[in-house]
Order: structure tokens, then C-alpha cells, then sequence
């Protein structure tokens, strides 16, 4: 028996070729010139298989005319028993030009060249595609039923499988896989693709909710998944069965597999919440005719569609596919298999392999530069507060990783020791002395910022003012709102939108508002502040939602109380637990790193939740803490150097750790 495999390389075709192994005869496998050493590599895993040195390979391409075979490799061929073609792009994503030249130009090619050396049978391996958006009971002898095929994959495979039936001078048989998911006892997959595309939805979805909630979905119809080890074994058996040719033969799963059930079966191999809920797609479809498909046309809307499913790993152009419109029978191949002991597994059975495999080997995060590094490589970013505390800190950390921090502050002179013990480092730094207060100080800064260098990639708005003060002790004090309003909000604001022009019309741009988990948690005695800081969450919100077209984001930092001369003061602050600026530079640098929307701590959510749920029991429980803790002496003018917390105050603090008090 002698065998010649197009696609031997391919995910189908290695699994094929492990089953041929284990017969009598040799294989033949077509390989493209620069591709041998794949073959190679491969070599070495079939020999658990079997003797590989009956694997001859043949030299040619899919794209030439009679795959490019030279007239040794003809002869060699000559009289060939099964002539098995695999070779094809299965990929919904796609372009036609692509599609058409591999699978339809492909086979006809492979056709061409059976024909030419008189091949005993022509297998052709197509998909359950070619049936396209067929709607009702599609069984094996069906192929040209005036089905819709509306996408180009399924124009090509139903094309190629024509090509196969009508063009070939020998018996034909058809193979017709559903949607291959990796092998059923090793979890091996060799790309993303299929359910495969929903797997990062279902790990961020483990990332933020806990796996006992239950979610709300929609339920987008039927799909049909087969391992590739079933596949495999099936097409093996049934290509030595005799009185079997002229048939198509459905490699599927002949029971009914909602889309929700699957997700639902990852998500719990993944340990993800599932969907408790599926509100059924047919809701949408008794809406009148077009609105949907109007609505998605909307440059607004689409745009919305590709931002949420390029966040999960979608590809826009298959979600309309994801739902399948026929069932597939499969009585031929079941008749076929009867008695071989090839069963198809379930799905409960093996879902967890698949995930793990996906996890340690196809993740796309893990092949992602996330280093900070990576980030920050030849960047510029400007950093404001830059001459001490955090954002020093930051400014060192992010040099050293070969960023270029532009140091901004008031003070000339602690802004050239910064820049000088970066440069010491062997690192690049500019100081940028301005009060931050003014905005023609402001406007000035952008000015020369922009004349020294050609871009900003990253902003961090770290300069604040903080105000621990009672409103008690406040009343002949307004200048207090105004001189934190004036820097922690109009003067952030104002250089954001100095330098918001030249982000968006380079299509790129970072902005890291260092904020506070007071904005969150509303302690008292920080009107002023929290007020300053709230004003700046909330304009940053408004503003982020008009500038992500353009590529330029924002992060907002709730930052925890922090050991900085800013709060040194309140002498009070002296016994409670805070984080160094340099553990808040880690966080700045996290920030740019990986560009989240917000930086919380869980106390902070903690306190929006609760405030959302219980505005009123939350007011008591700051209004106790307003007892506890009293203004200090600062705060009233004077000075006290007995200064001191208490015990009951260190518990509080400790308790509630990080919030300002």
C-alpha cells in the first residue's frame, strides 16, 4: 500500500500520517523547499509510531500547477494507492485572494497531479463549512443544495470539494471535519482559532469575578466540535474500508452542541464563571428587519464592536459565523467506523486538557513583550512632582529600564540632583523647572517640552497639594479650595490638554493621573483634596472616552497614603502603616507598563461599593473616624510636639490601611 499526503505537515495531517505509520507502505508527503526542516523535526515524532524512513518526501508547492512536482517525484508517485489531499487553509480570517489560491487553485492542482500518475483513490479532506449558512438537516450525500455562502472560506471549500468530485479520473471520497479542537488525551493545538477565540474572554472573566457568580449571556445558536485524534483515527479507517467511494463523510458530532453549553464546559475547565442565563439570539432577530445589521454599520457602533472583541482576542470578521445554521448527520461514517472501536469523546472529557494546554502553550499574553523594559525603551516621559518623593522615585525606575524621564518641578536645584544621579547611572534625563500653579508657567513648559523633543509618549501627573483640614476650621480659609483646585485640577488639566494635541495627531500617547484613595473612600477632613482629586477622576473619565480613536489613554491611580514630606505635618501619620514612594513609583510604573483604566486598591472599591449600597451607614462609620481622629495642630495653626496617636487610632489606621485619615 503506498499513500501520498498533501498537508502532512499540517495539524490534521501529522495526526493522519502517526495512523498511516502504523501500517504497511510507504508515504509520500509533499513539502515545500524551505520547509524540509519541519518535516525533519517531525520525523522524530513519528518515529514512536513507526519505521520513518518509509516517509519519502516530495518536493513541490501547493500553488503550482500539478503541485510543482518534479518528473522523478511523478514517477515516484506513479500508480499511488490513496492519493490523501489535507493540504488547505482552514482559517475564517482569512482573505478570499488567499482562500481561492490555496484551497480551490490548491486542489485543483492536487487533482491535476492524481490524474497525472493514476492514483488508485483521490481523497479530498473539505469541512462541514461547505454546507455555508445551509438552515435545516444537512446529511452526507447533500453538497450543492443552493446553500448561502456568504463568507469566502465557505465559497472556497465548497468550490474545492466540487473540484474533487467533478475533475478527478478515479474514485473519490469526501471527509467533512466539523470544528477541530485539539487532541483529546494531549490538549496539543497548533493555533488559535474556533472556541479557541473565546478563551481569553473566559480568563478575564476568571480574572475580576469570583467562579461561583452567575452570569448573563447570550445564547448565539449551535456549533459542532470534534478532537483531532478522532479525526484522524476516523479518516484512517474509513480510507482502507473497501466499497466506500463516491460518499462524503461527516466527521462531526451527531449530537447537538449549543455555543452556550461549550463556553459554559471551558469556563469550567478554566475555573471562570459560567452563564447561569442565556437569553435566547432569537430575541434580537424578532426585532424588524435591518435594524441590527443597520445599526451595526454605524462607524460608531462598529468601531465599539471591534474595541470590546479585540480586548477578549475576537476577530471582528468571524463573529458572525460563530452560530451554525445546519446540523450535521453522520449515519455514513458511523456505519463506516462500526466495529473499529473509534468512538467520539465527549466534550466534558478532555475540556480540561484543551484549556491547560491553551494556558501553557497559546495564551497570546504569553508571547507578549510585558516588560516594563518594553515599555519604556527610548520613550519620553514626562513626569510632574518629579524633584522628590514618588515622583523621583519613579523617574529613577523608569531611566534605568532606558526610558527618558523629563523631571518637572519648581525647584531648580533638587530637579538637577535628580537629573544628575539618574545621568550618574548611566542613564537620560531633562529638568524642566515651572510652577505647575501657573498656567502661564504651564504653557511655557509645553513650549519647551515640545521644542526639545519630537514627541511625548507618557505624561504622569504626580505634583499635588494635600489639605488635611475640617471644614470646621475652614470657614475663614476658602483660599485653601482654591490653591487645590488651582494645582491638582485646572493646572493638571491644563498641561494634559497642552500636550493632548500632539498625542492624538501622533496616534499615540499615555497619561498616568496619580489620584487618591480618599476620591474612594471620602475621609473626612479632606474636602478640599478628595474635591481637587474627584474633579480630575471626573474630567479624566469624560475626556478618555473622545481621545481612545486616537490612541491616547489614561490610567487614574487611587494611591494609598504614602510616606512623602506631603504628609509629614500631620505627625499623627508617624504611627500608621503607609507604602515608600518608592513601592508608589512601582505603581506609576505599572501603570505605564501595562495602561490599565484604574489602579485600585480593594479597600478603595470596598468603599465605592459600600457608599453605593449604604450611603448613609458609611457616613457614621467616617463620621466615627472624624471623632477619633482630630485636626492636627498644623491644621490649626499651631505647633504641637507632643503630638502623638493613640492606640485606638493605630487600630483604626491599621484597619483601614492606606486610607488618609
Amino acid at each position: 500500500m503506498t499513500y501520498f499526503v498533501t498537508g502532512a505537515t499540517g495539524f490534521i495531517g501529522r495526526h493522519l500520517v502517526e495512523r498511516l505509520l502504523e501500517r504497511d507502505g510507504d508515504i509520500h508527503v509533499l513539502v515545500r523547499e524551505g520547509s524540509q526542516d519541519k518535516l525533519e523535526r517531525l520525523m522524530a515524532r513519528w518515529s514512536a509510531f513507526g519505521d520513518t524512513s518509509r516517509i519519502k518526501p516530495v518536493v513541490g508547492d501547493l500553488a503550482e500547477p500539478g503541485l510543482g512536482v518534479s518528473d522523478a517525484g511523478r514517477e515516484a508517485l506513479a500508480g499511488v494507492d490513496h492519493f490523501l489531499h489535507l493540504a488547505a487553509i482552514y482559517d475564517m480570517t482569512a482573505d478570499e485572494t488567499r482562500n481561492a489560491l490555496v484551497n480551490v487553485g490548491g486542489t485543483q492542482h492536487a487533482v491535476d497531479l492524481a490524474n497525472a500518475v493514476g492514483a488508485q483513490t483521490f481523497h479530498h479532506v473539505s469541512s462541514i463549512a461547505a454546507a455555508g449558512m445551509y438552515e435545516g438537516h444537512f446529511t452526507e450525500d447533500m453538497f450543492d443544495e443552493g446553500q448561502k455562502l456568504s463568507h469566502p472560506y465557505h465559497r472556497t471549500k465548497f468550490e474545492s470539494e466540487k473540484v474533487a468530485r467533478e475533475r478527478t479520473q478515479m474514485p473519490w471520497r469526501v471527509y467533512r471535519p466539523s470544528i477541530v479542537v485539539g487532541h483529546s488525551q494531549t490538549g496539543e493545538m497548533d493555533k488559535i482559532d474556533g472556541p479557541y477565540y473565546f478563551f481569553k474572554a473566559i480568563q478575564k472573566a476568571r480574572a475580576v469575578i469570583p467562579q461561583w457568580f452567575p452570569l448573563v449571556g447570550v445564547e448565539v445558536g449551535r456549533t459542532n466540535l470534534v478532537p483531532v485524534d478522532y479525526v484522524a483515527a476516523a479518516m484512517d479507517h474509513i480510507v482502507h474500508q473497501p466499497g466506500l467511494d463516491g460518499q462524503a463523510f461527516h466527521l462531526v458530532n451527531p449530537k447537538k452542541q449549543r455555543a452556550g453549553d461549550v463556553i459554559n464546559t471551558f469556563a469550567r475547565a478554566g475555573h471562570a464563571p459560567q452563564m447561569a442565563m442565556r437569553i435566547d439570539k432569537k430575541l434580537t432577530d424578532m426585532l424588524p428587519t435591518g435594524v441590527i445589521g443597520y445599526a451595526m454599520k454605524l462607524p460608531q457602533l462598529k468601531q465599539l464592536r471591534r474595541t470590546v472583541l479585540a480586548d477578549v482576542g475576537i476577530p471582528d470578521s468571524i463573529i458572525e459565523y460563530v452560530g451554525l445554521t445546519a446540523t450535521f448527520d453522520a449515519r455514513d461514517t458511523t456505519r463506516a467506523l462500526a466495529g473499529s472501536g473509534i468512538e467520539l469523546p465527549e466534550l466534558d472529557t478532555y475540556a480540561w486538557r484543551l484549556w491547560d494546554y491553551w494556558e501553557r502553550h497559546l495564551d497570546p499574553d504569553l508571547y507578549r513583550d510585558r516588560s516594563f523594559e518594553g515599555a519604556v525603551n527610548g520613550k519620553t516621559v514626562v513626569i510632574t512632582g518629579a524633584s522628590s518623593g514618588i515622583g523621583r522615585a519613579a523617574a529613577l525606575k523608569i531611566a534605568a529600564a532606558g526610558g527618558i524621564p523629563l523631571l518637572v518641578a519648581r525647584g531648580q536645584e533638587k530637579l538637577d540632583e535628580a537629573k544628575a544621579e539618574i545621568e550618574a547611572a548611566g542613564g537620560t534625563a531633562y529638568a524642566y523647572s515651572a510652577d505647575l500653579s501657573s498656567f502661564d508657567a504651564i504653557d511655557d513648559l509645553v513650549e519647551r517640552i515640545m521644542a526639545d523633543h519630537p514627541a511625548v509618549d507618557f505624561l504622569v501627573n504626580n505634583a499635588g497639594r494635600s489639605i488635611r483640614r475640617s471644614i470646621e476650621l475652614s470657614y475663614d480659609r476658602f483660599h485653601d479650595f482654591e490653591r487645590t483646585i488651582q494645582l491638582n485640577y485646572l493646572g493638571t488639566i491644563r498641561l494634559i490638554m497642552g500636550l493632548l494635541p500632539h498625542m492624538r495627531e501622533a496616534k499615540r500617547g499615555h497619561i498616568v493621573n496619580v489620584s487618591s484613595i480618599g476620591v474612594q473612600t471620602s475621609p473626612p477632613r479632606f474636602s478640599a483634596y478628595v474635591a481637587s482629586k474627584s474633579a480630575l477622576d471626573a474630567w479624566t473619565r469624560v475626556v478618555s472616552s473622545e481621545t481612545i480613536g486616537d490612541n491616547v489613554t489614561f490610567t487614574t491611580i487611587h494611591m494609598q497614603l504614602v510616606r512623602t514630606p506631603m504628609i509629614a505635618p500631620t505627625k499623627i501619620y508617624d504611627s500608621f502603616p503607609t507604602i515608600s514612594p518608592e513601592e508608589a513609583g512601582d505603581i506609576i510604573c505599572e501603570a505605564i507598563r501595562s495602561k490599565p483604566k484604574q489602579i485600585n486598591t480593594r479597600l478603595g472599591t470596598f468603599g465605592e461599593v459600600a457608599y453605593a449600597l449604604a450611603p448613609k451607614a458609611v457616613d457614621q462609620i467616617l463620621h466615627m473616624a472624624y471623632r477619633v481622629f482630630p485636626d492636627s495642630s498644623a491644621s490649626r495653626g499651631t505647633k504641637d510636639g507632643s503630638e502623638r496617636a493613640s492606640g485606638e487610632m493605630v487600630a483604626l489606621a491599621h484597619l483601614m490601611r492606606g486610607v488618609h485619615w
